[in-house]
């Protein structure tokens, strides 16, 4: 059975985790070597587990989140463009 895009999205954790069975595994492997949007999900999501699972506690500079706020109240606050 050959994957389409949405079958290689619903076993992502799986293959990380390495818990696909070995047709499972080949059929998602087949389809990431051609496949550059599930290769690049695929990278995202190890990515995103890596920086979930660094314990690191990253300082912001001050008044950052008064600037962000502002940033933020800022443009909800502009007219949304015509469309076209």
């Amino acid at each position: 059975m050959a994957m389409n895009c949405r079958h290689v999205w619903d076993h992502i954790s799986g293959y990380i985790d390495g818990t696909l069975s070995a047709e499972v595994r080949l059929e998602v492997e087949r389809h990431l070597a051609h496949c550059e949007i599930c290769s690049a999900i695929l990278d995202s999501t190890r990515n995103i587990i890596i920086l979930v699972a660094d314990d690191r506690v990253f300082e912001l500079p001050v008044d950052f989140s008064k600037r962000l706020h502002a940033r933020l109240d800022k443009v909800l606050s502009e007219e949304p463009p015509e469309p076209a």
